[in-house]
């Protein structure tokens, strides 16, 4: 086993690599899921924590993170290279059943935004691709030259919650009907800010094409979907007294995150009041939220993209799983 050990590469700041850990080990010894590798920042702190006889799983469907996982020599450690969707699927197939605790760092790395040839940044001029796996699925530049105008409002209004989204899908239409179609991150973002009102723009730090490019990212990549899903298989996979642990970056991730951490340390609450129940047929709790964490100004400082990520942390009870209404 390899003594090495940093918390993140030269090209990747980790967001509360210390907070993370300590809310997710518990158990020295215990089966542990990277759920979101990246560069490896987290699973490197998760091993620094773990006995010898402990165990991590990480996953992640870039391909560019299975060369940076095969730096990581060390027998405790595995790496799936799958979309965090497929966690039951894959573990079950490495034979385990249960794990002590799961970690989503959700949201695009550092190295991603930072490669103008993945196609997620405004920094930079490159083709629009936008998918998380670069072998699999339909490109953003694919999808903007066929998408509906109301399936382009749909997508930058709700993914983006950007009040301009009807005006937007009108210009890239227009653009492609008039043979010029949108191939390139800074075509999408011209077109994008020529949409959009000068005088409504009250963030000038903030490019107008900013909440655009996310919501086109999320759909590319269907994020919320994906998240949903292995949200629900890992309560199904925490044993009693395991962690989840989910960091966010955006208020739709962050409020799908603590809807379903209410949801389940609180069903009472999601009850019909129509047709209330005794207490006795209350579902009982199989989540115990734990609370929420924010980086702090030295680590904002050090790190702005750190500026709005949000850790919730919750526990899983003994209480068997059942669906909830």
């Amino acid at each position: 086993m390899s003594s090495f050990f940093t918390i993140a590469s030269p090209e990747h700041r980790t967001v509360l690599p210390a907070a993370a850990v300590e809310a997710l080990v518990t158990d020295r010894t215990g089966t542990y899921v990277d759920a979101t590798f990246g560069r490896g920042g987290h699973a490197r702190a998760i091993l620094a924590q773990l006995a010898p006889a402990g165990r991590l799983v990480a996953f992640d469907r870039d391909p560019a993170a299975r060369a940076s996982a095969a730096a990581i020599d060390d027998a405790r450690f595995t790496f799936v290279n799958a979309p965090f969707s497929q966690l039951r699927e894959r573990l079950h197939a490495l034979a385990i059943e249960r794990v002590h605790g799961v970690l989503f760092d959700l949201g695009v790395s550092s190295p991603q935004i930072d490669d103008p040839q993945r196609g997620f940044s405004l920094r930079g001029d490159g083709p629009l691709d936008m998918r998380m796996d670069t072998t699999h699925g339909e490109t953003a530049a694919h999808w903007l030259a066929r998408a509906t105008v109301g399936e382009l409002t749909r997508v930058i209004r709700d993914y983006g919650e950007e009040r301009f989204a009807a005006s937007i899908a009108k210009a890239i239409v227009a653009r492609r009907e008039a043979g010029r179609p949108i191939t390139r991150t800074a075509d999408l973002a011209a077109v994008v800010a020529d949409a959009i009102p000068v005088k409504s723009r009250k963030d000038a730090s903030q490019h107008p094409a900013t909440r655009t490019f996310q919501a086109v990212r999320i759909h590319i990549n269907q994020e919320l979907e994906e998240l949903a899903l292995a949200l629900a298989q890992s309560v199904e996979l925490l044993a009693t007294g395991a962690r989840l642990v989910v960091i966010s970056f955006h208020s739709l991730e962050d409020r799908l995150v603590k809807r379903f951490i209410e949801a389940h340390a609180h069903p009472e609450r999601a009850q019909d009041r129509r047709l209330p129940l005794r207490a006795s047929e209350l579902p009982p709790p199989t989540l115990r939220a734990l609370g929420k964490t924010v980086p702090d100004a030295a680590e904002i400082a050090a790190n702005p993209r750190a500026r709005s990520a949000v850790m919730r942390v919750a526990e899983r009870t003994a209480v068997p799983l059942r669906r909830l209404p």
